[in-house]
């Protein structure tokens, strides 16, 4: 099933809007080509140092799925319509999530809470290299990463790459990768061709693509023997993970669709009982939109939902 036509107008007018804002303010807090300035990436976690006890979730324990539901806030702090987490302080979108995720909790699974960081940004101005997107600074990343430690949540990197490709994107984030409690999600709405504008297309990618990132993050988490690593594939569209049944799973993710869209419930569960009932079957996400879902479902509602959902997010 694919987005009506007058859903994704409404999503594309809003991401414009939203972007122009992006570039009016991207001087002061996001630069193109990397992150930098102020916090470096921290520098990777010895698992040697505490030979007794392996590196652990920040809730404890080296398992996320199905030990854990996790429970995150999208979003970045360059404008609120780029979702929850963006909204007010990292600190006070940390206390905000876990009132959330308090509703999901069960004693026989305990909600994980997570922040889902935008670290590359899809804009709608090329800037210097030509591939629409931008990237937060390490400042910024790093002020997010000590909200999600004071938390006892996960910090997730969403990549929006524009023109430019997943993997590259990925290996930029590899300092921060190499932490035991930071995962990465993938965007493919905002992937768009050589010609395109993101926010004018819906953007897609293939198989391979993520393939080749899953091969790249699995590789760090059993080098830095890590804890499983949460990692992403945001979808909405049938046609936006091109040969999906072929995607691989790896040693040491908890490899993730998460069904994106916003509407009516009745659209949203229809949407989520297709893509869930796909032969190739990976943990499952479901996102909620506060701005644009109508009815806002309940926890009690997405926890209704068969199968109930690993992972929820919330924009």
């Amino acid at each position: 099933m694919h987005e009506p036509v007058s859903v994704y107008r409404r999503r594309r007018a809003t991401a414009l809007v939203t972007l122009a804002g992006v570039l009016i303010v991207g001087v002061l807090a996001i630069r193109s080509g990397g992150g930098g300035g102020g916090d470096a990436a921290p520098a990777p976690v010895s698992a040697s140092a505490t030979p007794a006890r392996r590196l652990q979730l920040p809730r404890g324990g080296r398992r996320i799925f199905p030990d854990y539901r996790v429970v995150a806030f999208y979003g970045a702090p360059q404008s609120t319509r780029l979702g929850a987490l963006g909204i007010g302080s990292p600190d006070q979108a940390g206390r905000r999530l876990l009132r959330v995720a308090r509703g999901y909790a069960k004693k026989t699974r305990p909600a994980l809470p997570a922040f889902e960081l935008i670290a590359t940004i899809a804009t709608a101005a090329p800037g210097d290299d030509g591939l629409h997107r931008m990237h937060q600074t390490d400042d910024v990343i790093a002020r997010y990463l000590r909200a999600a430690r004071k938390a006892k949540a996960l910090l997730v990197l969403d990549i929006q790459p524009g023109r430019g490709d997943f993997l590259s994107e990925a290996q930029l984030l590899e300092g921060w990768l190499r932490q035991p409690d930071v995962g990465i999600a993938l965007d493919p709405e905002w992937h768009v061709g050589p010609v395109d504008l993101p926010g004018k297309v819906i953007g897609s990618m293939t198989a391979d693509e993520v393939n080749a990132v899953t091969a790249y993050v699995s590789r760090l988490v059993t080098e830095n023997d890590l804890p499983e690593k949460l990692f992403v594939v945001h979808q909405f569209t049938s046609g936006m993970i091109a040969n999906k049944d072929r995607v691989v799973p790896r040693p040491g993710l908890a490899l993730t669709m998460n069904v994106d869209g916003f509407g009516d419930r009745a659209n949203k569960i229809s949407k989520y009982a297709q893509f869930t009932s796909e032969l190739t079957r990976f943990n499952d996400g479901f996102k909620l939109f506060y701005e644009e879902d109508t009815n806002l479902m309940t926890p009690g509602a997405v926890l209704d939902l068969r199968p109930p959902p690993d992972l929820i997010v919330y924009e």
